[in-house]
């Protein structure tokens, strides 16, 4: 089944590492095999990783963009769990944290990016 992208004016997304902005109409993208998807409302810029729970994001959202499951992006994200999860001051927040890891370390990025932006909406373990 493909995934099928309905995109706004001038909405940036990015397919496989390539930055792509749609043209001054609505539009719809079908993608008909498997891609590393991202819209411009999930990416996170470095100069706002700030806080723990923003470089978490941003580390895993580099494996997932990158398609990198070892090496430097790995151990960077790996500090930054790391990091995270020792600001959580709540099981909740340490749960979503481990979660996150496991994720991470089953190569499952896409599922480790969406429970970051859930911890982050929650706004559990944004405290530092």
């Amino acid at each position: 089944m493909p995934l099928k992208l309905s995109l706004k004016p001038g909405e940036t997304f990015v397919v496989n590492g390539a930055v792509v902005r749609n043209g001054d109409r609505r539009g719809v993208l079908l993608l008909e095999n498997q891609a590393r998807v991202l819209r411009e409302k999930d990416i996170l810029h470095p100069r706002d990783a700030t806080t723990p729970a923003t470089r978490a994001y941003f580390s895993v959202m580099q494996m997932y963009l990158l398609g990198e499951v070892d090496g430097p992006v790995h151990s960077q994200a790996a500090e930054s769990l790391a990091s995270l999860l020792a600001t959580c001051e709540d099981d909740d927040a340490r749960s979503a944290v481990l979660e996150i890891s496991a994720d991470v370390a089953c190569s499952n990025l896409y599922r480790a990016l969406s429970r970051c932006r859930r911890l982050l909406a929650d706004g559990e373990a944004d405290a530092a």
